[in-house]
């Protein structure tokens, strides 16, 4: 992937204004940096995007030869070439051959702490297609509500749970809130709807037999409480069985996929009647050697290295096969599945997204998951290339839906109506 230097911008900015110095702007086009084209001339600041294939990120099939037009960082036309009305003065910018989807949303994150060390964290994101990131339930300091509120230019945008809920878990963090009673866990959630934060996330795991599970009572208690305050709640879970209690209890969203078994029709039955519960299935290490050449130039030598070195792993891929079957089965039966990585690891959904469609999905699917629905999911006003959403979109120089790795091949972003630096 190419990283757009500063060099590079003003190498470009030189060249259109020698163009428009010879008076060639009223007609001519220049090349930009990217390989795409600008057709000079545009006094607003209204931009079209003309002759890329558009993957919407809805659900919609995609539209061939597209364009669509950004003003004040929103998308105000978009559909087939020859029925948007491109504005009077608008600048123009020619994707002819390339591909246009929605910026991914990351629903599960853990990201750094420290208001530095998070800014970078969310820059990173950006210039990897992510628009947004969530936090899930290790944030323990306020900085991270300052990130969330200053709108870091060029910067994914910030969620979190804040501190999340859990049973005493000694030997791990102690960032969570350990809680014992019924009323511990409501104080627990009171405390965290006072410090502003968007979910309320519990831990139902006794971590392989080392620590008490959260009970029923526990995390009833802590999901009745957050709906009295209008927070929904997401739980990270491992077992079936605490899945089907955590549905029966009224949770929102599930932080990660069932691990220990295969679903059953009891479990199903408990999904469809409540269409509107979220799984955001978090795939493992598929236990299979991969490759991360995509990420030359992206991290270090060492981080290749040690990418490219991992074995074979036969364990780890009978555990990933029980998710996949799951999440196979799931989506068929019509859950809502959106895209979570766990941990902060910035380019972690395009791995995240090749593992849905490798489980089952399609790649229309996969991407929706990742677009559309994230974004529903974060409350955010993007994921969709349509009219009146956010302008945070990858141009692309691969089809996904031919390949999903396809999202990888990435030439530009732009958030919120304007380039990434990358």
């Amino acid at each position: 992937m190419t990283f757009i230097t500063s060099v590079n911008w003003i190498r470009t900015a030189a060249t259109l204004l020698v163009l428009a110095l010879l008076g060639a702007c009223s007609s001519d086009e220049a090349d930009t940096a990217d390989g795409a084209s600008v057709q000079s001339g545009g006094t607003s600041g209204i931009t079209a995007f003309v002759g890329a294939r558009i993957i919407p990120g809805d659900g919609s099939p995609a539209i061939e030869a597209g364009t669509f037009v950004v003003e004040n960082g929103l998308i105000t036309a978009a559909g087939v070439a020859n029925e948007v009305q491109i504005p009077d003065g608008a600048n123009r910018v020619n994707l002819a051959g390339a591909t246009v989807m929605p910026m991914m949303s990351d629903t599960h994150t853990h990201l750094n702490t420290e208001r530095e060390a998070l800014a970078n964290d969310l820059r990173s994101r950006a210039g990897m297609g992510i628009n947004a990131a969530m936090s899930l339930g290790m944030d323990g300091s306020d900085p991270v509500f300052e990130v969330q509120k200053d709108a870091i230019p060029g910067a994914a945008r910030y969620f979190t749970a804040g501190r999340g809920i859990t049973r005493p878990e000694p030997g791990r963090t102690d960032v969570p809130h350990w809680v014992n009673t019924p009323d511990e866990a409501r104080e627990a959630v009171r405390e965290e709807a006072a410090r502003g934060v968007d979910i309320i996330k519990i831990w139902v795991d006794d971590r392989n037999g080392q620590y008490e599970k959260m009970t029923p009572e526990l995390y009833g208690a802590v999901i009745d409480e957050a709906h009295q305050l209008g927070l929904r709640t997401t739980a990270h879970l491992y077992n079936l069985s605490d899945a089907k209690g955590l549905m029966e209890a009224g949770i929102d969203a599930f932080a990660h996929g069932i691990r220990d078994r295969d679903v059953d029709d009891e479990f199903i039955a408990l999904v469809q009647a409540r269409p509107e519960v979220v799984l955001v299935p978090n795939m493992p290490y598929r236990g299979v050697p991969t490759d991360y050449s995509w990420l030359a130039g992206v991290v270090s030598a060492e981080q290749m290295a040690e990418l490219q070195g991992q074995e074979e792993n036969e364990q780890a891929a009978e555990s990933w096969a029980i998710q996949a079957r799951n999440l196979y089965r799931l989506n068929r039966s019509g859950m809502k599945i959106a895209m979570g990585t766990d941990g902060n690891t910035f380019y972690a959904p395009h791995l995240e997204i090749e593992d849905m469609v490798i489980a089952g999905m399609t790649p229309m699917q996969a991407i929706v998951a990742a677009t559309s629905t994230s974004a529903d999911f974060l409350g955010i006003n993007a994921g969709s290339i349509a009219v009146g959403k956010s302008a945070d979109f990858m141009v692309l120089d691969a089809n996904p839906l031919d390949d999903i790795t396809n999202t990888r091949r990435i030439r530009d972003v732009y958030l919120r109506g304007l380039r990434v630096d990358r």
